[in-house]
């Protein structure tokens, strides 16, 4: 079946409030739903829905301290939605939360980059099936910085790009010190394509961010690339190997490494990242973002799957897919979305964003 292109949303105020109350607003019908998902979800994973509670109001405390405004925009959107304020925030710090359950892993997706003298990369966004009827694109506008992007409903950023050219892509990682408490990495990648009008800023911003779980952010400039490793131990910046960048579910950074949660990704992520490493080698990235696309396939049965299709008889929380394919161009100002995976791009309609 040919997935259907996503929904965009838009939100232009100067007010992160009322920015916020305008999402809440136009999601109010669907997000209603995919919070009794991600209850569900937590629940599964072992987590009580007064730990939830609990967590995500953590998670505001930290995110009031290190940038009020985001927490004005998630008060705005359950205003607009008509939502108690602790369940927005704790979609926000889905992440975090899901770090503290047992056996739930946060989410499997792969990138990679070109880059060389203008970067472009490609993403899968590899998660649950039951939340991909749960997401859409956006256009906001009102901060320093107009963006686009693709988020959860309710969730204020994910994957995106700024008008400086300013994109990220997301991975997940897991280490022996996640916890709850932090400021929630969805909100971390919402400030920087906010606030960000350098690649710079963008690192700054990261590394400040005192984040309690663990994640990969690249980073895209119209002129240079690089990760940014986070975790409670710390930031690490990683540099292009050979003009290229490459990123799945594990630390690359060896210090990091050392406190690598064990059995949450391996040897998945390792493989697929091994997969990326040997196709790199073989054939050259090309400077056209689509044309890095087909790296990511991958076909059922593969030892590698990039591509994630849910195991017959797999249940919540075990019900893996990708759901979107992303590219990012700096330099064009360009963004493309297709619902689905890799495979499914030939079929799917393309979404063209631009901030």
């Amino acid at each position: 079946m040919t997935p259907s292109a996503p929904r965009i949303v838009d939100v232009n105020a100067v007010d992160p409030y009322e920015r916020g109350r305008q999402r809440g607003a136009a999601l109010r019908e669907s997000l209603a739903a995919g919070i009794e998902i991600y209850l569900t979800l937590f629940a599964t994973a072992g987590i009580t829905r007064a730990q939830v509670r609990e967590w995500a109001e953590l998670s505001i405390d930290a995110a009031e301290a290190w940038s009020p405004e985001l927490v004005a925009e998630i008060r705005g959107t359950a205003d607009g939605a008509e939502q108690e304020v602790w369940l927005i925030a704790a979609l926000n710090a889905r992440t975090e939360i899901l770090s503290q359950g047992s056996g739930a892993k946060p989410g499997e997706c792969s990138t990679i980059v070109n880059a060389t003298a203008a970067p472009v990369g490609a993403q899968t966004w590899d998660w649950h099936e039951e939340l991909s009827g749960h997401w859409h694109l956006q256009q906001v506008a009102g901060n320093a910085h107009a963006f686009v992007g693709l988020t959860e409903h309710g969730i204020l950023s994910k994957i995106g790009m700024n008008d400086a050219g300013i994109g990220i892509m997301l991975n997940i990682l897991g280490h022996q010190d996640d916890r709850v408490g932090g400021v929630p990495v969805h909100l971390v990648s919402a400030r920087v394509l906010a606030e960000a009008g350098t690649i710079e800023e963008a690192v700054e911003i990261l590394t400040s961010a005192p984040v309690s779980t663990s994640s990969a952010i690249t980073v895209l400039s119209p002129t240079a690339a690089v990760i940014v490793e986070l975790s409670p131990r710390g930031a690490v910046v990683l540099e292009p190997v050979d003009g290229v960048l490459l990123h799945t579910n594990h630390f690359l950074d060896a210090g990091l490494g050392q406190g690598e949660k064990p059995g949450l990704y391996d040897p998945d992520s390792q493989l697929r990242h091994g997969v990326l490493v040997e196709r790199v080698a073989r054939e050259p990235l090309p400077s056209v973002a689509a044309q890095i696309v087909p790296y990511l396939l991958s076909a059922p049965g593969d030892l590698a799957q990039l591509c994630c299709v849910p195991e017959a008889g797999a249940v919540l929380g075990d019900r893996w897919a990708t759901l979107a394919t992303v590219t990012l161009d700096p330099a064009a100002r360009v963004m493309t979305v297709n619902a689905g995976s890799p495979r499914d791009t030939a079929d799917a309609t393309t979404v063209r964003l631009t901030p």
